[in-house]
């Protein structure tokens, strides 16, 4: 590497990691942030394919939009975490994944399936991912009017495996006419708002990502 190239890689470390350190974040708790994968892949149901917004208005679209570069949008509506955990391989793990962003749940709630059930199919997700060398984010979301016996699932799984949790991702969204096209899924206001406060959690998980892969570089 020339000299100029060795500059410019120290100037962009410097920078990156004072970005890094005014954002507050702290990642070190979370698994393969020395990812090799190249792919961020949105994996879910019919809250990630995008149905109640038009063409190119559902997060995953958005979201790529927001970071500047490609979001694989895995959404399939209907699906349960079994549902999901048989597609894993085949739309997730066989297209060389970095960061895959988990928003599902909401359909083992609506045909109640068994707590136990959803958990156990959200850590296997979980760990089939994070041992395919990749990153994994995974999106809250209140389930039930009156009681949230799911939502801990979510924020516990995170904790317990070193995935990136965001809490709350649809908050206030379908209690607010303007922003949900059916009872139960957003329109395409909704969905970038979804995708802004997804945005704005993985941005600095991404830079920080980088800033290791260009310091690993710079040895």
């Amino acid at each position: 590497m020339s000299l100029i190239g060795i500059i410019r890689v120290f100037l962009f470390v410097g920078i990156a990691a004072v970005a890094f350190a005014c954002g507050g974040e702290n990642f070190a708790k979370i698994r393969n942030l020395h990812s090799a994968g190249e792919s961020i892949i949105c994996f879910g149901d019919s809250l990630t394919e995008g149905v109640g917004a038009s063409a190119g208005e559902d997060y995953p679209s958005v979201l790529s939009r927001q970071l500047g570069s490609s979001v694989i949008n895995a959404g399939v509506r209907g699906d349960t975490t079994a549902a999901a955990l048989e597609r894993l391989t085949d739309e997730v793990l066989d297209k060389n994944p970095r960061l895959v962003i988990l928003l599902l749940g909401g359909n083992d709630f609506l045909r109640q399936r068994p707590r136990r059930e959803t958990r156990q199919n959200l850590e296997e997700i979980v760990r089939r991912v994070q041992a395919h060398g990749a990153m994994v984010v995974i999106a809250g979301i209140r389930l039930g009017v009156f009681g949230d016996e799911y939502g801990e699932i979510f924020e516990q799984t995170a904790e317990r495996f070193g995935a990136l949790y965001i809490p709350q991702v649809m908050k206030g969204i379908l209690t607010n006419s303007s922003l949900r096209s059916d009872p139960i899924h957003p329109n395409g206001a909704g969905y970038r708002l979804i995708a802004d406060r997804i945005a704005e959690k993985i941005k600095p998980l991404l830079q920080e990502a980088d800033r290791l892969r260009v310091a690993s570089l710079a040895r």
